[in-house]
């Protein structure tokens, strides 16, 4: 995440106080980019999600050699035939996402590749969700067009400016800026799916307020057992296609009664494991609102929700890891 969206968070200060009744261990394990058990979500009951029905997740992978050259595929299928572009496809029942994506490299390129990052999560709503990767090259042998098959006509390693190739798409200039930054200097730690199932398909809030004299809180859920709120993507059909933020300006302007303009939304960590036939292919995306603070305000917004409340966190190792992840999250582009 860019640091001027953040630079309104000011340094904190203070001395450690007891962590209190709130999910501790649960938000380390965000923080860390790791999984936890999805408890009750907030905003309506979800939808049952299932690949090929009303959800579609595609993989997309950027791979360097160690001359630096850029791996790209022409493409075979006849809407886009002998047009380059990054190896991609879509996610099949079944499949871990990480598994997609050693699947569509293998097929299109003819080399085998470990995911080393999520470089960005693109979305227009629960009814296409991209996971753009950031992978090594660990085998197989480079296609070639005596290899054409259904899936490519070939692949090369290619040194040049990819714009001077007729493209299948533009889309993925930005996600090659990217991947040319975070090989410069990463802007975040690796992020990877982790295997763990999840029903519906959802968003785990990290949202942080700070005042001007450094006071740091974060929402939660009031259930009881306290936890990080979780709220429910596509609840209606007109949501599938209206991208990931309409639940959490939701949350925000009738659950909290807070009208403040959301600055940038950030992927700390994502959760997913395949169902099988009849079971959903949910995933549980964990994300950070930063948001502009809008005016003097001393102190959070009181919940119009009291399944809802505000906790500050004074202990101050997680505080400073709270802000060191505000400062270091995958970008989420709608």
């Amino acid at each position: 995440m860019d640091n001027e969206m953040i630079d309104w968070l000011p340094q904190l200060k203070g001395t450690p106080a007891p962590m209190g009744d709130a999910p501790v261990p649960e938000l380390e394990a965000v923080l860390d980019g790791g999984a936890w058990d999805v408890g009750e979500t907030l905003g309506g009951t979800p939808a049952p999600v299932r690949l090929g029905r009303n959800v579609c997740y595609v993989v997309l992978a950027v791979l360097f050699n160690q001359e630096g050259s850029l791996l790209l595929v022409q493409e075979a299928k006849p809407e886009c035939r002998g047009l380059w572009y990054l190896p991609a496809g879509r996610v099949e029942r079944g499949e871990p996402i990480v598994a997609a994506l050693r699947r569509e490299v293998r097929e299109e390129s003819g080399l085998l590749c470990e995911p080393e990052t999520l470089l960005a999560l693109e979305e227009r709503g629960p009814a296409w969700i991209r996971f753009s990767f950031l992978a090594r090259a660990t085998g197989g042998t480079l296609k070639t067009l005596q290899d054409a098959d259904s899936e490519s006509l070939q692949a090369t390693w290619w040194r040049g400016d990819p714009r001077s190739l007729p493209l299948r798409s533009v889309d993925i200039l930005p996600v090659l800026e990217l991947a040319a930054r975070y090989r410069r200097s990463p802007a975040h730690p690796p992020t990877l799916p982790r295997e763990l199932p999840c029903s519906p398909l959802c968003l785990r809030l990290l949202l942080p307020f700070c005042n001007a004299s450094g006071e740091l809180w974060l929402l939660l859920a009031a259930a009881a057992t306290p936890q990080l709120p979780v709220v429910a993507c596509g609840t209606s059909p007109a949501e599938l296609r209206a991208g990931l933020r309409p639940p959490l300006l939701r949350l925000l302007r009738e659950r909290l009664g807070w009208e403040a303009q959301p600055a940038a939304l950030g992927l700390l960590g994502l959760q997913h494991s395949p169902g099988d036939a009849g079971d959903t292919d949910g995933i549980c995306f964990n994300v950070l609102l930063s948001v502009e603070p809008g005016g003097q305000r001393e102190r959070p917004p009181e919940p119009r929700d009291p399944a809802l409340r505000w906790w500050p966190v004074r202990e101050t190792e997680l505080r400073g890891r709270v802000l060191q992840r505000i400062r270091a999250a995958v970008p989420v582009r709608s």
